[in-house]
């Protein structure tokens, strides 16, 4: 499950900055857009168990809070708004957005003025918001 290998890459960025500022105790925050179509169950677990080794292994201690962020868009030619859930898209699109999110823009158009130029405003990637 790639979710594993994406949770220890996460808890070794954590550990690495927090060796480099000196300290053994914050908060961290770990952000995961829904276009990446990760089973955040799983991601979570792989999280929670690699931080009580990395903190039993480095003597520090995380406070990890876990955040899912919806994916919006913005349509570059009337300026609308809209979320991932306000669409249908077909199982077989969203495992292809899960590997290319910019090929969204070949299964998806502005719900207003139909166009495809728009941009993902939010809900794209999986990232470490602040240590």
């Amino acid at each position: 499950m790639h979710e594993w290998a994406l949770a220890e890459s996460i808890i070794l960025t954590i550990v690495n900055e927090a060796k480099k500022g000196g300290r053994y105790s914050f908060d961290t925050e770990v952000v995961v857009g829904e276009l990446q179509s990760i089973d955040f169950e799983t991601l979570e677990y792989a999280l929670r168990e690699l931080k009580t080794i990395a903190e039993q292994e480095h003597n520090i201690s995380i406070k990890l809070k876990i955040s899912r962020e919806r994916a919006q868009f913005k349509c570059s030619r009337c300026g609308f708004t809209w979320r991932l859930a306000d669409i249908e898209l077909a199982d077989d699109m969203k495992e292809a957005v899960h590997f290319v999110p910019e090929v969204i823009h070949s299964y998806m158009q502005c719900p207003r003025c139909k166009s495809h130029d728009f941009e993902i405003v939010s809900g794209r990637g999986v990232y470490v918001r602040f240590i």
